[in-house]
């Protein structure tokens, strides 16, 4: 028997609306909406393990080849805020698929290109999809699973899934590119994408949108702020950080994001009502989220050129060897609500932290010089497990109390944070770690690892800010 506060659906259909009566398997639903997520991941892995194929084929510098994953980060995080306020006034599934549309569009471009320009506008191209297909999935997501324990272990899947297409990113991505060349790395997401986009489309009852209107001024100053300070960074690691692009680009980003600021203050309809600020839970988790951010984005896009040029791996050989990472990204995600409803989501963040810290430092000093290690696959360990539990429990500590409305723009914020950390984070660490190298087209790898343990150590401290939502999840447990 449960209480009137922690009633829930039935876990077999979806929430009923004015316009959607229609009972459907809310497992079917969801499968739909995490393949979204499972192939975006996936691209994204693959993309990372084929940069090397990318930087050789098309002859970039290592800056060059920044720039390139970079396109994307910046499109994707810069647009996530507006993805999530369009989820919410237009409704979730009519913007999910339209999304869908614009990133396997893209994703095909990217594949046909022959020029470095064709590859940066075809990974703009995808960032721009899937800063609209993450939130508004995410937000149908939180529209099927409606109490706090249902999120966090919904969050859980979603993790989970995030995990698996970094596995399959792994293991495909280098033998992929070994086989067929870097061009099939973006062929692949294309199929996974139309069948997502089916099972949407058929199980998913069109969410009514809300009244509003859009914040354009918001989304411009938002985007040109992240997109400056980005490109200022990457200059740094050609032209060092006190050259006048580098100044001028960190410059004017940070003069777009105060913009951004103030045309929300003024705003009758801001892309991000700055009141949402005034939550603790939602701040720090969008801080850690950014950090977590600026760490995954940056080992992955560091590790297979460490891997491959360092330890003389073969792209197939890389990909392989991180199936670890992949594996406890897994079993971390499955574990956190479990976690979280033991100790609580305050706790549960800080110990998924020091586990990703303690894993990066034994990267960074990793004593092998050439192939697969105990100290390699324990440090993969440790990452994995950290990344699953502290990617979804932060997310679920934003998420779990959206109110009415509210979930498309939480869920673009903090994914929108953790794209922020990714862009403006592999920017810093690529122009700290080529710059450290000396040599130009160079990077200090074990720099790298220490500035991402670095990232970790101050989302472990924050962490420890007390905020106001700190019970467990067993409060409102469901049993099934």
């Amino acid at each position: 028997m449960m209480n009137s506060k922690c009633e829930i659906m039935s876990s077999e259909t979806l929430p009923t609306t004015e316009h959607a009566r229609l009972r459907v398997p809310r497992n079917v639903a969801m499968l739909g909406l995490a393949t979204s997520m499972f192939l975006i991941v996936l691209d994204t892995s693959m993309v990372n393990l084929a940069g090397l194929a990318v930087r050789e084929g098309l002859g970039l510098s290592a800056a060059e080849l920044t720039v390139v994953v970079n396109a994307y980060l910046v499109a994707f995080a810069g647009l996530l805020l507006l993805g999530g306020r369009l989820a919410d006034v237009l409704g979730g599934r009519k913007v999910f698929m339209a999304g869908m549309a614009i990133y396997l569009a893209a994703s095909a471009f990217c594949a046909l290109a022959t020029s470095v320009p064709m590859l940066i506008a075809g990974r703009i191209g995808q960032g721009i999809g899937g800063a609209i297909v993450v939130p508004s999935a995410l937000a149908l997501v939180l529209v099927l699973y409606q109490t706090p324990a249902e999120r966090t272990r919904a969050l859980g899947i979603w993790g989970a899934v995030t995990g698996a297409g970094s596995l399959f990113g792994v293991f495909l991505g280098g033998t992929l590119t070994d086989l067929l060349g870097w061009q099939s790395v973006f062929w692949t997401p294309v199929p996974f994408g139309i069948i997502g986009a089916i099972i949407v489309s058929r199980s998913v009852p069109p969410v009514p949108g809300r009244a509003g209107r859009f914040d354009l001024l918001g989304a411009i100053t938002a985007t040109a702020g992240i997109t400056a300070l980005a490109l200022g960074m990457v200059a740094a690691s050609e032209s060092g950080w006190d050259a006048p692009s580098t100044v001028a680009g960190i410059a004017i980003g940070l003069a777009c994001l105060v913009a951004f600021v103030i045309a929300e203050k003024r705003s009758t309809h801001p892309l991000v009502p700055l009141g949402v600020f005034r939550r603790k839970p939602v701040v720090m988790a969008s801080v850690v989220m950014m950090l977590l951010g600026a760490t995954l984005t940056s080992l992955f896009f560091f590790l297979p050129g460490y891997q491959q040029e360092v330890l003389g791996m073969s792209a197939t050989t890389a990909g392989m060897t991180q199936i670890p990472i992949a594996v406890m990204i897994i079993v971390g995600s499955a574990f956190a609500p479990l976690l979280a409803k033991r100790i609580g989501l305050s706790r549960a963040v800080p110990v998924a932290l020091v586990l990703l810290f303690a894993g990066l430092v034994w990267l960074a000093l990793n004593p092998a010089t050439s192939g697969l290690s105990v100290h390699l696959v324990g440090s993969f360990l440790l990452i994995g497990g950290g990344l699953g539990l502290g990617v979804v429990n932060a997310m679920a500590t934003a998420v779990r109390d959206s109110g009415e409305g509210e979930s498309g723009l939480l869920s673009g914020l903090v994914n929108a944070a953790q794209h922020l950390g990714s862009a403006v984070g592999l920017a810093a660490l690529a122009g700290i770690a080529i710059g450290a190298a000396g040599a130009h087209g160079d990077i200090s790898f074990t720099t790298a690892f220490l500035g991402e343990a670095a990232f970790i150590l101050l989302a472990l401290a924050l962490s420890f800010i007390p905020t106001a939502s700190t019970q467990p999840d067993s409060a409102c447990a469901v049993t099934h």
